[in-house]
């Protein structure tokens, strides 16, 4: 059944007590709704989010997915002003705890008046069919599964479910509101739910994949047991063409049958550690060593962990052994990576002096780490100068989505730049052929969202209100 057909129960947890029922990202039985019985509870397909403070000062989301649903927001709703109300309601904390589940997204918010509303927003889950084919797609690469766990949500990733037929965020027309103020498009209520769950999904992009039908432990254990089953098979098959390659005469039936009753049973393959990992208390109360920091020092503990942890997915997952080895991070790559998680104004002080580089300078490669990692970064500091051809293609495909109206306003251009004229926005055409959005903020040009294949949707970006830009300071 299809959860769009049947509403959850009506009860006290939708009343004002709700915003102090749950901790942040609880599990909690799934009420009211089709998760395939005891099993979808099981599975852990509900999630409360407790509220989260004002939002003063910060845009609604700094992930490139986080933008990419308030676009899916922003292109659906057909009057602005109930957004900018909605925006206002989320900026002022009005949002009351936000439970995601399967299909829907549910919160208490407060209007203008301080009216309690109950506020759901829709999206269409996937079928059976289409999550065996996104799981396919996830443990084809190992790197998907690590970036998951590290709370990321990789652009290929994406674009490798979109080549499988599948689309993971949302776009025009896919958010679908429902309000007990009985409005029949988004109003303040529902788009100031639809702004929180961006800072949500900031956050932690498993609450994506949960209202398109899966729970965070429910997909991590449907991949582990794929990756075995396919790393299974190629061992089997790597096995077979060995034997044969070489002539093997093999091991006798009766030897191994023998040898199974003496050997230990293997070991139970456990499904990967989830959440966010936790770096021990590295005080004990007395005073510090002279020179030594250690908020500082937790702050490498814990990412030291996190890497470790990407590591071990990656190495577990089928084919690792066969490929290559990553290329090592420059400093200043390293440096951009770690600012991007935002360590606070003393730990990003002494990254930008390590580097010999001044903070700004790394507040913008942060940010563009944040939005594509190395490839956005030397969008960000390489002068690139595309070949005759590649220049030409790239102005053949602005020019195309010109004379179809998508493109608003004109653009100058100079080199891989187009910089829109009369906007503080700018087009960047990289190496790799897409088009990254550029933001001019306090003289500089910032990076202001991940790499669009249309131009047009990357300027879109680029010239979308500066208050609900990602936030670019660290």
């Amino acid at each position: 059944m299809n959860t769009y057909d049947r509403e959850p129960e009506e009860s006290h947890v939708w009343g004002e007590d709700l915003s102090d029922s749950f901790g942040h990202g609880e599990d909690v039985p799934a009420r009211g709704h089709s998760t395939g019985g005891e099993e979808g509870r099981a599975a852990g397909r509900e999630r409360v989010f407790s509220p989260l403070p004002p939002a003063q000062g910060r845009g609604f989301a700094r992930t490139w997915w986080g933008q990419t649903w308030l676009k899916a927001l922003e292109d659906t709703a057909l009057d602005g002003q109930q957004l900018k109300k909605g925006r206002r309601l989320a900026r002022e904390g009005t949002v009351g705890a936000v439970s995601v589940r399967p299909g829907r997204i549910t919160a208490v918010v407060r209007g203008a008046d301080r009216t309690p509303c109950r506020a759901d927003v829709l999206l269409r889950e996937l079928d059976e069919s289409e999550w065996d084919r996104l799981l396919d797609v996830i443990v084809e690469q190992a790197g998907h599964i690590a970036a998951l766990l590290d709370r990321d949500m990789p652009p290929r990733l994406v674009e490798d479910a979109a080549d499988a037929g599948l689309e993971l965020l949302p776009g025009i027309g896919d958010l679908d509101p429902e309000c007990s103020c009985d409005a029949w498009d988004h109003c303040p209520h529902t788009a100031a739910l639809s702004y929180q769950m961006a800072r949500l999904l900031d956050e932690d992009p498993f609450a994506l994949l949960l209202m398109r039908g899966r729970g965070e432990r429910e997909l991590l254990e449907a991949l582990q047991t794929r990756s075995s089953t396919r790393a299974a098979a190629e061992s089997r098959e790597e096995a077979e063409a060995g034997a044969r390659g070489a002539g093997l005469e093999g091991v006798d039936a009766a030897e191994a049958f023998a040898l199974g009753a003496v050997l230990p049973p293997l070991p139970t393959v456990s499904a990967p550690a989830s959440g966010t990992a936790q770096a021990a208390a590295l005080s004990d109360g007395s005073s510090e060593a002279p020179g030594l920091d250690l908020d500082a020092l937790g702050f490498l503990v814990s990412d030291a962990g996190k890497r470790a942890r990407r590591m071990l997915a990656e190495a577990r997952s089928p084919g690792h052994a066969d490929s290559p080895l990553p290329r090592q991070l420059t400093q200043w790559e390293d440096a951009a990576r770690l600012a991007a998680s935002r360590p606070g104004q003393e730990v990003t002080a002494r990254l930008a002096a390590g580097c010999g580089r001044r903070e700004e300078e790394l507040a913008q490669a942060a940010a563009a780490w944040s939005f594509g990692g190395s490839d956005a970064l030397t969008v960000l500091d390489e002068e690139w100068s595309p070949p005759a051809d590649v220049l030409r293609r790239a102005q053949q495909q602005l020019d195309a989505v010109r004379a179809e109206g998508e493109l608003p306003g004109a653009l100058r251009s100079t080199g891989a730049h187009w910089d829109a004229e009369g906007a503080n926005a700018q087009l960047r055409f990289g190496p790799d052929g897409r088009w990254w959005p550029y933001r001019r903020q306090r003289g500089r040009w910032w990076p202001a969202g991940g790499p669009e294949r249309n131009p047009a949707e990357a300027l879109t970006t680029a010239l979308a209100d500066e208050g609900e830009a990602a936030a670019n300071g660290i």
